[in-house]
């Protein structure tokens, strides 16, 4: 039984088989169309979640499959102090999988020590998000047509945001990636993924706080959003927060085939007149997503 709990939990080539089986299921969607019949997902989901969630639920209903879950702890048994291990094994008898975010890193990992049926990681904390990652992956094969030799721009917030973190695990197993890092300085990518992925991969990599700058060379642009609730300072935050706010204007000097990238939700870190570039592929981003969602959930059950 295989769980998705890291995106590195997936070798390069079952992300290759993941792509193809998306691919065809969004050529050929009447194929797919019952490929789940009578199997049931469970989503728990123990913090807020819009995209995730539906996501997960339009991807087993689009196979035939069923949903049962929960979009909130509250109205879970784990208000009433109930374990997530025991929360988890009781589902198991209900289930034939499950898509599970919670607040704590790590819990997804415990989740699948219990669990008889496959565990799916749908985020927990600011430590793993691989299903966003494997999102984010299809986006760039179908705007980009593979991996290799791609200069990727991360902006925003790279110290607290997972979906950073696991799309930078991801691009590390590909040749010819270059990172660069734009971020305030309070922001910056931690260490311990500087060192144990970019370095330790010998991946070229340069940090700058100046999205401008950095536009002209970037393949990929992955926008993230500046939290105010990260700074100690306030004015460091108003200083700050125009500067990663993507407008029009700071595309100018971008390259023709750009790929603009955001997990969302979005505040304002992009500005809504961006959305009419034929470069801003985030929405697409979303649908890829879906496809994806199926593809690992036919994995995962080992149907063919």
């Amino acid at each position: 039984m295989r769980n998705l709990i890291d995106i590195l939990d997936l070798s390069t080539d079952e992300i290759n088989q993941l792509i193809s089986t998306a691919c065809d299921i969004i050529e050929n969607p009447n194929k797919y169309a019952e490929k789940c019949k009578r199997k049931k997902l469970a989503t728990l989901f123990f913090e807020p979640s819009t995209r995730t969630r539906l996501s997960f639920e339009a991807a087993m209903y689009e196979l035939g499959g069923n949903v049962i879950g929960f979009s909130s702890s509250s109205s879970s048994s784990t208000a009433k102090g109930e374990s997530v291990s025991d929360t988890i094994q009781v589902v198991s008898c209900y289930a034939d999988i499950i898509a599970m975010r919670h607040p704590k890193e790590g819990a997804p990992m415990v989740a699948s020590m219990v669990s008889s049926v496959p565990i799916i990681n749908a985020g927990d904390g600011g430590h793993n998000h691989p299903t966003q990652t494997l999102a984010d992956l299809l986006t760039i094969y179908r705007e980009k047509g593979g991996f290799d030799n791609l200069t990727v721009g991360l902006c925003g917030d790279l110290k607290f945001g997972r979906t950073v973190h696991s799309l930078i695990n991801a691009l590390s197993r590909y040749s010819g990636i270059k990172f660069v890092l734009i971020s305030p300085d309070e922001l910056k990518l931690p260490d311990y993924v500087v060192n144990n992925v970019i370095i330790k991969n010998d991946i070229p990599y340069e940090e700058t706080t100046d999205l401008i700058s950095a536009m002209p060379n970037l393949d990929i642009l992955y926008m993230t959003r500046v939290q105010k609730e990260r700074f100690f300072n306030e004015q460091d935050y108003i200083r700050l927060k125009d500067s990663y706010i993507l407008t029009p204007d700071k595309l100018e000097n971008a390259k023709a085939d750009l790929c603009i990238m955001h997990p969302l939700p979005r505040v304002n870190e992009i500005s809504v007149a961006v959305d009419k570039d034929p470069r801003a592929c985030y929405f697409k981003q979303v649908l890829n997503g879906k496809y994806m969602r199926m593809a690992l959930i036919l994995k995962l059950l080992e149907v063919s």
